[in-house]
């Protein structure tokens, strides 16, 4: 912690040193390994956190063109690559127009394991969306539409950045299927998954929101979005946020789908800038992994266990999974690409590194060691449990916290004033 007092900034202040090109920005990473080798942090004006992981309180509005007008009164249902979507509320009468919402957990009607997510990602993509409606007065229209041709297209996060979410593990003598497991949690206490990115977290180095209020300028997905408040569920001892960008600018790495074994679900990802106005956000903002919590709850019931800390699961357990194809087996149904939640692995070809999110599924998915990594361990009332599952991707949340950085850097990025606070 530091051990002197930061001068008191604005916001105007921080912006000022922007467009001269004076900022001291660093990101929350680089920030905590200034803290834990004991440097002056004093000086720094911004810190840029982000989190990147299953957000499923996500949706997107869309509207584009369906036909030419009068051709259909009012559509009645709609499907984008057979994933269901709610019609309205704005009926566009006679107008050939479609304005839909689209829930990032919603599945197709025709594959299980393609969802919103899924969509979403391949919308961002620029690749063609097919559409099929059903009007109400019977007519069936299909068609094709993409980003570009869309007049409207918005993500919007009803729960999204969560301060400090959970490990789950199973105490039963039993295998649960849920929405955070990819084949089943195994009891009982054989592993854990976990979700939070810890010490880059937003609502970590923030977490009484004395920076981070209604119209708090952000990275969404890589584009810029705003903070519209808290979301569904937010508690003050475990707050989240709400908030929107446009699909238009955001960068397919950051999100997409991720298959459970309860079905498909949605991973996003967000940077938010820190200001580091005053001692007490300094103090706050200093936090490492060592000192953040992570709960360890039953999955059955969320009936709380103990705690572990996020040092246990991202400290040394940070780098990448390998894939050996010399150990490979060559099985006939590959279980990796079977589980894999992101389709990222391709047998006898390995990762593919633009898809993977790097939550290790695949590590207790190959029986043969064709795959290598460590996901550590949590101590639940000395007993060692391992991780088998991350649904939080933290190197790609320091990515983002990083072209962040830049944007700010390079006096692309101004700091937002909420407009305002939050109250939790």
């Amino acid at each position: 912690m530091p051990h002197s007092k930061v001068p008191i900034r604005s916001i105007e202040e921080i912006n000022a040193k922007i467009i001269a090109g004076e900022i001291t920005v660093c990101t929350a990473s680089e920030f905590c390994n200034m803290i834990r080798a004991h440097e002056d942090v004093n000086e720094v004006d911004v810190v840029t956190s982000g989190t990147k992981g299953i957000m499923s309180g996500t949706y997107a509005t869309l509207s584009f063109r369906a036909t030419a007008p009068n051709v259909f009164e009012t559509a009645q249902m709609a499907w984008l690559n057979d994933v269901p979507a709610s019609v309205g509320p704005c009926p566009n009468e006679r107008l050939g127009l479609l304005d839909l919402m689209v829930y990032g957990t919603a599945v197709s009607r025709t594959d299980a394991k393609y969802g919103g997510g899924h969509l979403f990602r391949d919308i961002v993509s620029g690749k063609d969306i097919d559409f099929d409606v059903v009007t109400t007065t019977g007519l069936h229209i299909e068609g094709q539409t993409s980003l570009e041709s869309m007049q409207f297209a918005r993500l919007s996060a009803t729960r999204n950045v969560f301060k400090n979410y959970n490990a789950f593990v199973n105490p039963n003598d039993s295998c649960i299927k849920s929405i955070f497991s990819v084949t089943c949690l195994e009891g009982p206490y054989k592993e854990a998954s976990f979700s939070g990115c810890g010490e880059l977290n937003p609502l970590e180095k923030d977490p009484q929101l004395e920076t981070i209020g209604v119209g708090t300028k952000a990275l969404f997905n890589g584009a810029v979005g705003f903070v519209t408040g808290t979301g569904t569920r937010s508690t003050p001892q475990m707050p989240n946020l709400s908030g929107y960008a446009p699909l238009k600018g955001m960068n397919p790495k950051y999100v997409g789908g991720f298959n459970t074994s309860a079905g498909p679900d949605v991973f996003c990802s967000w940077a938010i800038p820190i200001p580091i106005l005053n001692t007490s956000v300094l103090e706050h903002a200093s936090r490492t992994d060592d000192q953040i919590p992570l709960p360890v709850v039953d999955v059955n019931g969320r009936k709380r266990l103990g705690y572990a800390r996020y040092s246990d699961v991202w400290q040394k357990q940070y780098g990448r999974i390998s894939y050996s194809k010399k150990e490979c087996a060559s099985c006939e149904e590959c279980q990796v690409a079977k589980n894999c939640p992101t389709a990222a692995f391709k047998p006898n070809k390995g990762i593919d590194r633009k898809e993977c999110v790097r939550c290790g599924a695949c590590l207790s998915s190959c029986s043969y060691g064709a795959l290598k990594g460590d996901l550590g361990a949590i101590d639940l009332n000395g007993q060692q449990i391992p991780v088998t599952l991350r649904q939080s991707d933290r190197s790609n949340a320091d990515k983002l916290t990083r072209e962040l950085k830049k944007k700010i850097e390079q006096g692309e990025f101004l700091l937002s004033s909420p407009v305002q606070s939050i109250k939790l």
